[in-house]
């Protein structure tokens, strides 16, 4: 999480909050808002797993939705938005196994969860997931 937050903030990224690593044991990184991320910063084509909010903006929609899906990752998407229809579109055109609309949090253990591209193929949980584990046997008789 530092090397991606310094490596934003060198790229000329802000830093609105967090960011600093507190002294003492353990691996405790706090949650961390930074905008005006660049194109350029390593956290924006790279997966975050951590508290880490990297914000960019944008002003047409076409340019959010391509910025989103140039990524070689895929896990999941938020979308969030006043108008459902317009931000149900664009969740449509988003490449990612999993979008939230409207909340940060996607899973649930009835759903099925994984990516796409590089964070993951198949599924797991839910009737998906289910039919990752099994073998389909085709069987053709006459009686």
């Amino acid at each position: 999480m530092a090397e991606f937050v310094s490596d934003a903030l060198a790229k000329g990224a802000k830093l609105e909050c967090g960011g600093t690593v507190p002294n003492g044991p353990g691996f405790f990184y706090p949650p961390t808002v930074i905008s005006s991320v660049p194109e350029t910063a390593d956290c924006v084509h790279d997966e975050i797993f951590g508290p880490v909010a990297a914000i960019q903006t944008f002003t047409e929609e076409e340019d959010a939705i391509r910025r989103a899906n140039d990524t070689e990752y895929g896990l999941v998407a938020y979308v969030f938005g006043g108008d459902f229809r317009r931000a149900m579109e664009v969740c449509e055109r988003l490449d990612y196994g999993m979008v939230g609309l409207n909340r940060g949090l996607v899973s649930d253990p009835a759903a099925p969860f994984g990516g796409t591209k590089q964070s993951g193929l198949g599924r797991e949980g839910g009737h998906e997931g289910m039919q990752e584990f099994m073998e389909t046997q085709y069987i053709s008789a006459e009686w």
